[in-house]
């Protein structure tokens, strides 16, 4: 697969082994009920995989500790990235199968501005032990962060990231500023993005929701990003790329739609990962926190 063809490629698609997506076909074909559990099981665990050469840096010169967030009884592993005196702190929340050192050009340009960084690996990503995770354990870990670490003068958060700080902040999280990057809009879109990039079938994907609601207590659609939206009053920053395969573009609208006090800011060409190093995007961002 040419580097071309990876950047139009969800991520999803890109980590998966061909036999896992085999076995959901053939379970599928079999019995939809089985095939939504395991795709359940594969939604909620993320691909771990070894450090880029581009994250090393801000691996190497981060203090970093493990911490137990009480919510949820799991462990994160938490960064701090530049002058701890510098008086204001910036929160990064990763995404999916991301890790606290996955913006390293966006940090240093935050540290430069003389904010220090703050990024966890949520529980199951990064070096943070388990295998598997889900949206609330990103909120919690938060929140966590918040009372152990913060305050914090703004947050970035790519992704579930950036869902994640959404409902974290409709449930309380004070910031001056708030930027999210290639943010999704529906839980339930999420899980059918997920299993038609797992050769699943919409029976299956319906299935699996049902599942998630039923095992949580609540409609997972209630930690969607519009619906958090509407109860954010914090300056924000919708950061989206015409061109991300992995989350549509229309969910940048949809959350700016909703925001009391929202920005939208386009790219093209950058899709959902490459955007995170873009120097007009990180010029956009840090000046947008600044003012």
């Amino acid at each position: 697969m040419t580097k071309k063809q990876k950047e139009n490629t969800p991520v999803q698609v890109l980590l998966t082994p061909k036999y896992i997506l085999v076995a959901g076909k053939i379970l599928t074909a079999i019995s939809p009920f089985l095939a939504s559990r395991f795709a359940a099981k594969l939604f909620l665990t993320p691909h771990k995989y070894k450090l880029p050469e581009r994250e090393k840096e801000m691996d190497r010169n981060s203090s970093q500790i493990v911490e137990e967030v009480p919510g949820i009884n799991r462990e994160i592993v938490v960064y701090r990235y530049g002058d701890p005196a510098a008086g204001k702190k910036v929160l990064l929340a990763h995404g999916w199968s991301g890790r606290g050192t996955q913006m390293p050009k966006l940090a240093a340009a935050l540290v430069k501005e003389n904010y220090e960084v703050v990024s966890f690996d949520a529980p199951g990503h990064g070096k943070a032990p388990g295998k598997m995770s889900m949206m609330p354990f990103f909120i919690e870990a938060i929140h966590h962060l918040d009372n152990t670490h913060g305050p914090f003068h703004a947050a970035i958060g790519h992704s579930l990231g950036g869902m994640s700080l959404l409902r974290a902040a409709k449930e309380g999280l004070a910031l001056e500023k708030l930027v999210i990057i290639g943010t999704a809009n529906s839980v339930t879109h999420i899980t059918y993005e997920f299993a038609r990039n797992m050769k699943l079938n919409e029976e299956v994907a319906r299935k699996m929701k049902s599942y998630f609601d039923e095992k949580y207590g609540m409609d997972m659609d209630n930690l969607s990003g519009a619906f958090s939206a509407e109860s954010v009053n914090i300056p924000t920053l919708v950061v989206h790329d015409k061109n991300d395969v992995d989350v549509h573009f229309s969910s940048a609208y949809e959350i700016r739609d909703k925001l009391k006090n929202g920005e939208l800011f386009l790219t093209e060409g950058l899709g959902h990962r490459k955007i995170l190093g873009d120097q007009k995007v990180i010029n956009k961002i840090t000046t947008f926190i600044a003012v």
